[in-house]
């Protein structure tokens, strides 16, 4: 046998099949998909919440995706088959294929890469997640692990937020997210997003944030969006008291290889695959600005 036969093949994906998809909005999807091969089910101990896959559409490439589901534990009281959840809007040549997929199709998995939320550190404290539009999907692993150990932390807060009433992610789990004890949950659109019989919030994050009232005593903050409603988010975090090290968010910047080596995600020395994407604030606030 050669010797490179014998080294595995980094960019070689394991195989996964669409057990199940969920329409959140027109132009975004959650894939459920599950191992083709035992033996990767096996082998793949889970992830750590805020990791994050290369998902590839033969033919077509690869897209990279937060990890959205919770992960399992062997032994455990969660589903006992491994299993991969990712949420995607349609933008583009791989995402337009991969929402062309059907239940059964087979896609590609790279992963898990990037480093992860310290849940361990938020023990006995409060939790605000704020997600701006497609930003929960980055967020939910987290939201999910915390919510099935509700009793290790303080209150759960989320807010929700979108343009429009039809561009908001997960409606139907989010019914389920309010009744469980500790959680408190906000749901906001934009002005001009509502619907006759909205009954959230109307405003942007940032104000709707601030009108909560939450108090930064023993709090962590949790937040993923467009960066422009993150600019905004900081100024009213500074505003409100809350430190650069209370806060926390996820980089979604383009990613090609996931390990460090293409050089497309970088930020000065700083390489989302690799370093991030998950970084406090204060982290950010040293990232070079003129990238």
């Amino acid at each position: 046998m050669k010797a490179a036969e014998t080294l595995p093949n980094t960019y070689r994906p394991r195989l996964l099949s669409i057990s199940s998809m969920q329409e959140e909005t027109p132009d975004v999807r959650t894939l459920t998909m599950r191992f083709v091969d035992q033996k990767d089910a096996e082998a793949f101990d889970g992830w750590t919440p805020g990791q994050f896959g290369e998902f590839t559409v033969f033919g077509y490439g690869e897209c990279v995706f937060a990890i959205s589901n919770a992960p399992w534990r062997r032994g455990g009281n969660r589903d006992p088959e491994p299993k991969i959840e990712c949420t995607f809007r349609d933008v583009g040549k791989v995402t337009h294929a991969l929402r062309n997929r059907s239940q059964g199709d087979l896609v590609g998995f790279r992963g898990p890469y990037g480093n992860f939320f310290p849940i361990d550190d938020w023990k006995g404290k409060d939790l605000i997640f704020i997600g701006g539009g497609m930003g929960m999907a980055a967020l939910r692993s987290a939201l999910l692990e915390v919510m099935g150990r509700s009793s290790e932390f303080g209150e759960i807060i989320i807010l929700n937020g979108a343009r429009t009433v039809a561009d908001m992610v997960y409606k139907e789990q989010m019914d389920e997210w309010a009744a469980k004890d500790g959680v408190r949950l906000v749901r906001t659109v934009d002005p001009g997003g509502a619907t006759p019989d909205w009954d959230g919030e109307i405003g942007l994050i940032p104000k709707a944030f601030e009108e909560m009232g939450v108090q930064p005593d023993g709090s962590i903050v949790i937040a993923c969006g467009p960066p422009i409603m993150l600019k905004f988010l900081f100024v009213s975090l500074e505003k409100m008291k809350f430190t650069p090290e209370q806060v926390m968010t996820t980089l979604e910047n383009k990613m090609k290889c996931g390990i460090g080596i293409c050089g497309r995600c970088n930020v000065g020395p700083f390489f989302v695959c690799r370093d991030g994407p998950v970084l406090t604030w204060a982290e950010l606030n040293k990232l070079p600005h003129d990238y």
